[in-house]
């Protein structure tokens, strides 16, 4: 049995969470909100994200950072991405020497554009400590106890190996790997490729669309990753395409509804309400991926029209438009 720390609760966290108690694992839960603590406590259901799912009852919750983080030989970082680093400069002295740490973040810094590995090594976590974990891992099919593959990415192939075993169920199969990079990159960019899926789709416009804009979208996010490091065969896998098709094709993406509403005309504040009050990863992303690709000089045409609806007020017809318009050229 493996002390497991999951810090966060929101609905892939919580389901992480279940994962690991499935598997037989002491877990911990930190809640930001005392009430929401009160409530799984109480009724073993995360009432504002999972409402349907009952939670084993092995799940501690608490609100004490320091209580979830005590002896943990894994810790999950499963905050948004844009709030990772102040978190971790509150929880930092908190965390266990040795603790493998988790990130289920997907995401660019903003203000640095760093990948979530670095932001969590600034913090003082050493490389070979760090893990990604990312794939095509819609939370409530996992939560629903779906079949499902994930992927555990480490510098140190025997802690991927300790989380692979700690997170294996009936239900979640994990691979390992040592790309970290490609793993991160992938995971950030899909959500930019799945806003641009919805927008395609709330347009009307059908799978031959839909297709044309995942398999181009792969490239980008390919030519992206192996620019800085990642082995071009994560792409092809479930932290690539795996992940990339699930987020662009799913009604339980919230990517890609944000797109859908922005395709039907809404703006960016009723895209919002259509996803509960809550910006999409993607939107943030495509802007410090745009900013990470012109400073490495690579040609994304869909992130940089994505980042041009959503940050350059440019129109959804206009976005369309200018990718049909480009230069001709080889595949």
């Amino acid at each position: 049995m493996v002390r497991v720390a999951v810090m966060g609760a929101g609905s892939w966290g919580t389901t992480l969470a279940k994962v690991f108690a499935d598997a037989g694992n002491s877990v911990r839960l930190w809640v930001r909100r005392p009430e929401l603590a009160a409530t799984i406590r109480e009724t073993h259901r995360n009432a504002d994200y999972l409402p349907d799912i009952e939670l084993p009852a092995t799940i501690a919750p608490t609100t004490e950072p320091e209580n979830a983080l005590a002896d943990a030989d894994i810790v999950v970082l499963a905050v948004p991405s844009q709030t990772l680093r102040e978190n971790l400069d509150a929880w930092s002295q908190h965390l266990p020497d040795d603790a493998t740490v988790v990130s289920i973040s997907k995401g660019v810094e903003s203000s640095s554009l760093q990948r979530m590995s670095q932001v969590i090594a600034d913090s003082g976590v050493d490389a070979e400590r760090i893990a990604v974990l990312s794939g095509p891992n819609l939370a409530k099919e996992i939560a629903l106890e779906q079949p499902a593959a994930t992927v555990i990415a480490c510098e140190d192939e025997s802690r991927a190996q300790l989380v692979q075993a700690a997170v294996a169920t009936n239900y979640l199969r994990p691979y390992t790997n040592t790309d970290v990079i490609g793993c991160e990159i992938g995971g950030a960019c899909k959500n930019v490729i799945a806003l641009a899926c919805g927008i395609a789709s709330g347009k009307g416009l059908g799978n031959n669309t839909l297709a044309s804009l995942i398999t181009r979208g792969l490239a980008e996010i390919s030519r992206l990753g192996v620019e800085l490091g990642a082995d071009p065969r994560t792409f092809a896998g479930l932290a690539g395409l795996g992940d990339l098709v699930a987020t662009c094709s799913s009604e339980l993406s919230r990517n890609r509804t944000f797109g859908y509403r922005l395709g039907q005309g809404g703006t960016l504040e009723e895209a919002k309400a259509a996803t509960n009050g809550q910006v999409a990863e993607g939107v943030i992303s495509s802007d410090s991926v745009f900013r990470l690709a012109h400073q490495h000089n690579i040609d994304m045409p869909i992130t940089h029209s994505v980042y041009g609806v959503c940050h350059r007020g440019v129109a959804v017809e206009e976005m369309i438009v200018a990718l049909m318009g480009r230069s001709k050229k080889s595949e």
